[in-house]
């Protein structure tokens, strides 16, 4: 039957694996925020890739149209000639008037279609420059982010290890903390930016806020008789000196 843990036990538990913990900590601040940065980089390059290739469909679709625009001037200018010189053949009115009605729809076709292809020449402009600068955009930001994955790399390759080996330990400390303290502990870490949950007594205050201690509770906290928290930011108060002592103490007699 396993012997149940005494409050020092309990406690110096928890602060070992808070120092485990605030290593892991130290080591992401070291980071610092180049990993979102490198992702926030990523997810830009891809965004700039998509609006190049579909400024780029833009402008092939444009140039398409041009063409299309071109071919029926063409046509149209071809017809004016061939019905100019029917014009020369007519035998009666009928047929003048239908060649001069079909020659003035051409003559409008020519203007519609010039006019068609200068709007869709000034779009293909205005398309290149902004994919001159989506592109121009594009290759600052990939090497910038060449340059924070090197460094975000070298970080890593300097700290690995070491971030490694203490997360195999953080794991192995939590194996003999019970559930309900885990849950509490990781709870009160998730509330704070620094990830204090278990601190210790600084100058008759929280080591987490700075607050008094009150007498009684620092007393309590020394006898090591019951879990404290700080009533001011919940976090679990542990007196390292006392805690290490009466474990020790807790220890020779089992």
């Amino acid at each position: 039957m396993a012997v149940e843990k005494t409050v020092a036990e309990k406690l110096k538990m928890l602060y070992e694996l808070q120092q485990i913990d605030s290593k892991i900590d130290q080591i992401a601040v070291l980071r610092g925020e180049l990993p979102i940065e490198v992702s926030d980089l990523e997810d830009e390059i891809v965004g700039l890739d998509t609006r190049i290739e579909k400024a780029k469909s833009i402008v092939e679709d444009h140039i398409r149209n041009a063409a299309q625009y071109d071919a029926s001037i063409k046509e149209s200018e071809s017809l004016i000639v061939r019905y100019q010189t029917q014009l020369d053949n007519v035998k009666n009115n009928r047929e003048f008037e239908a060649l001069t009605k079909e020659l003035e729809l051409q003559k409008l076709e020519i203007q519609l279609s010039e006019r068609r292809k200068k709007n869709v020449t000034i779009e293909i402009e205005n398309k290149k420059e902004a994919l001159t600068t989506s592109i121009s955009k594009r290759d600052v930001k990939q090497k910038e982010l060449e340059q924070k994955k090197i460094e975000l790399d070298d970080i890593i390759a300097k700290t690995n290890d070491e971030e490694n080996a203490l997360r195999k330990r953080s794991v192995k400390a939590r194996n003999g903390i019970e559930e309900r303290l885990l849950k509490s502990y990781d709870k009160i870490r998730k509330s704070y930016r620094n990830g204090l949950a278990v601190v210790t007594i600084q100058r008759d205050s929280c080591g987490g806020c700075f607050n008094k201690i009150p007498p009684q509770v620092k007393l309590e906290i020394f006898t090591c008789k019951n879990i404290m928290a700080c009533e001011h930011c919940g976090r679990i108060l542990v007196d390292e000196f006392t805690v290490e002592m009466n474990s020790k103490e807790a220890s020779a007699k089992a």
